[in-house]
This record gives C-alpha cells, sequence and structure tokens, in this order.
C-alpha cells in the first residue's frame, strides 16, 4: 500500500427532519452521483463562509424545496467514503414551510422506526445507532444493508 497525503474533509450538513409521529425523511441518491439508489438524510456541502444552518436551510430549499426552521447542530460524525473523506454535522429539523419537490429526481419517504427502505448510506448508520439508544431498543446495522 502506497502512502497517500492526508484526506481533506468535505464538510456537510444534514436535515433530520421528524414528525411528531416519529416518522423520519429519507431521500435516495440520484443517478450520477456515488452511491446512485441508496437512501439518506438530505443535505449538502458547506460553501465557503457559510455556517451549518445556512448551508442546511440552502441545500433543502434547492433539492426538495422547503424553507425549514431552526436548526441547531445535535452530533458530528465523519465517514471515509471511496471518493470523499465528510465529516456530518447532523441536524435534526422540526419544522418546515412548503411542498417537497423532487428537485433532482430523487425519491422520499417517511419512515416509520426503525426505517423500511434499503440500502442506507453507510455514513447514516451512526444516526440510526443512536435513534435506537434513545429508544431503548436494540439496533443491528445488517437490517438495512
Amino acid at each position: 500500500m502506497s502512502e497517500h497525503a492526508p484526506r481533506k474533509h468535505t464538510e456537510v450538513a444534514v436535515g433530520i427532519l421528524l414528525k411528531s409521529n416519529g416518522e423520519m425523511l429519507l431521500t435516495s441518491r440520484p443517478e450520477g452521483k456515488p452511491y446512485a439508489g441508496y437512501w439518506e438524510f438530505p443535505g449538502g456541502k458547506l460553501e465557503a463562509g457559510e455556517t451549518v444552518e445556512q448551508a442546511l436551510r440552502r441545500e433543502l430549499q434547492e433539492e426538495l424545496g422547503i424553507t425549514i426552521g431552526t436548526a441547531s447542530v445535535w452530533k458530528v460524525t465523519e465517514h471515509d467514503y471511496p471518493h470523499a473523506l465528510v465529516r456530518l454535522h447532523w441536524c435534526k429539523v422540526f419544522e418546515w414551510q412548503g411542498e417537497f419537490e423532487m428537485r433532482e429526481g430523487q425519491s422520499m419517504s417517511w419512515e416509520p422506526w426503525p426505517p423500511q427502505v434499503k440500502p442506507i448510506l453507510p455514513g447514516a448508520v451512526p444516526v440510526l445507532e443512536w435513534f435506537a439508544e434513545e429508544r431503548g431498543e436494540p439496533f443491528d446495522p445488517a437490517t438495512i444493508g
């Protein structure tokens, strides 16, 4: 194995949209993107000078056509994908306005606990583990691949 220069993190804002009944929004990755067809929580890369909340607000408007209420960082994780080393800033979102539009050709699904859609993007697995812990339930990541 050869030595590689350290990889730079890509900073990503991610929205965990939650309904009052506990359902969470997952969207599919569109064709042409790495991991196309995998399910994920929506969001995207921070642009220069943006805060996490500003980036999340912009991304969800661009991708889904909605305007979110307040969003603050809940947890931060890192995931090393073959195409990118990402630092994921997870934000729980409880309020939004507008009609959902899948502007990138993706699909959306309001998922109960535990989510039924498969496969789920590997970087999202820690979030599902935290939700299981909050519920005091066991969680087997093998059930979502």
